[in-house]
C-alpha cells in the first residue's frame, strides 16, 4: 500500500490530536529541514531508529538509449541515498 502526501497529513493529525493545517505545516517544516540539511557541502540527516538521509556524488558514466542502443554520456550529479535504521528495517 502506498501512502500519498495527503494520507500522511491525515494520519499525523490524527495520531498526535492535531489539526490537518498543523500537521501540514510540521510535515512541510520537516522536508524544508531535511532538503537544507542535504544542500550542505557534507549534508547528513541522521534520525536514530528510522534511518539516515545523505548526499552522495555519482560520477559521470557512459549509458545507453533503450531505444536505439546509441551510447550517450551521463553527467555527474548528487543523489540523495536513504539508509533505514534498526527499528525500521525490523518492523518491515
Amino acid at each position: 500500500m502506498s501512502m500519498t502526501k495527503a494520507e500522511l497529513i491525515e494520519r499525523m493529525a490524527d495520531e498526535a490530536e492535531i489539526p490537518k493545517i498543523k500537521a501540514a505545516a510540521a510535515l512541510n517544516a520537516f522536508m524544508d529541514s531535511v532538503i537544507d540539511a542535504l544542500k550542505k557541502k557534507d549534508g547528513k540527516v541522521t534520525l536514530v531508529g528510522f534511518g539516515t538521509f545523505s548526499k552522495i556524488r555519482r560520477k559521470a558514466r557512459k549509458g545507453r538509449n533503450p531505444q536505439t542502443g546509441e551510447p550517450i554520456k551521463i553527467k555527474a550529479c548528487n543523489v540523495v541515498k536513504f539508509r533505514p535504521g534498526k527499528k525500521l528495517r525490523d518492523a518491515i
